[in-house]
C-alpha cells in the first residue's frame, strides 16, 4: 500500500498476514454480500484454528462452508446454523465449538468493538441460556446481561463500490453484517465489483469511511441464491 491508496492486485496480498489461530470476522448473510473470493483464499492457504465470527457458516460447498470441510475453523461465533448440513453435523459431534449468539447482539458486538466499547448491556438473552454466567444489572425496572464486544485480527467484507482510497459502498441487503464488520477488524479487506478513483463517490452515500479499511480488491463474484423462491405461473 503507498500512501492513501488501498488497492492490491492479488488476493495473496489481500489476505497476507493471516495465521493460524487468528480470528476473523465476516460480514454476509447466508450467501448474500458474503466475501466469497477471500474465503476461497483462506481455503488455499490452509490457514487452521481459526476462529470466525459470523451470522451463519455459508452453505456445505459455498462461503465460509468450505472451511469446514478441512476443518480450518475451531470455533464459530454466530448466531444459527442456517442450511449447512456439515456446520450441524460439526456441532452435534463436538467437532466444532460454537458460541451461538442473538442476532442483534451479534451485529451490536461487531458495532461495538469497532468502536472502541469494551462491553454492553441488553436485554436479550436474559433468563435463557444465553445470559448463564453472565453479569446481570437493573435499569428502570428491567433486567440486563453484560455482553462483551469481539474484535478481530482480520475483517473480510463484501462492497460493491470503492474508491482507492478505501471508501465503501454497499448495495442494498448486502449492508447486513458488513458495515459493522468492516470497522472491527485489526486489518480490514474489502473486496468490491467496481473500484474508482477519490472523489467518484458521493459522500453521503459512503456506508464505510476508509480510515477503517486497509486493503481493497476488485474481485468476480458468482453470487448463489441459497433459497430461490418463484411465482407459480
Amino acid at each position: 500500500m503507498s500512501g492513501f491508496n488501498k488497492v492490491v492486485n492479488s488476493y495473496e496480498e489481500a489476505m497476507a498476514g493471516l495465521e493460524d489461530g487468528m480470528t476473523v470476522i465476516a460480514g454476509g448473510f447466508g450467501l448474500c454480500g458474503i466475501p466469497e473470493n477471500l474465503i476461497k483464499q483462506i481455503r488455499t492457504m490452509g490457514t487452521k484454528d481459526l476462529t470466525v465470527v459470523s451470522n451463519n457458516c455459508g452453505i456445505d460447498d459455498f462461503g465460509l462452508g468450505i472451511l469446514l470441510v478441512d476443518r480450518q475453523i475451531r470455533k464459530m461465533v454466530s448466531s444459527y446454523v442456517g442450511e449447512n448440513a456439515l456446520f450441524e453435523k460439526q456441532l452435534l459431534a463436538g467437532e466444532l465449538e460454537v458460541e451461538l449468539t442473538p442476532q442483534g447482539t451479534l451485529a451490536e458486538k461487531m458495532r461495538a468493538g469497532g468502536a472502541g466499547i469494551p462491553a454492553f448491556y441488553t436485554a436479550t438473552g436474559y433468563g435463557t441460556p444465553v445470559g448463564d454466567g453472565k453479569e446481570v444489572r437493573e435499569f428502570n425496572g428491567r433486567h440486563y446481561i453484560m455482553e462483551e464486544s469481539i474484535t478481530g485480527d482480520f475483517a473480510i467484507v463484501k462492497g460493491w463500490k470503492a474508491d482507492t482510497y478505501g471508501n465503501v459502498v454497499y448495495r442494498d441487503t448486502a449492508q447486513n453484517f458488513n458495515p459493522m464488520a468492516a470497522t472491527a477488524g485489526k486489518i480490514t479487506v474489502v473486496e468490491v465489483e467496481e473500484i474508482v478513483e477519490p472523489g467518484e463517490l458521493n459522500p453521503s452515500e459512503i456506508h464505510t469511511p476508509g480510515i477503517y479499511v486497509n486493503r481493497v480488491i476488485k474481485g468476480t463474484f458468482e453470487k448463489r441464491i441459497e433459497q430461490r423462491t418463484v411465482r407459480q405461473g
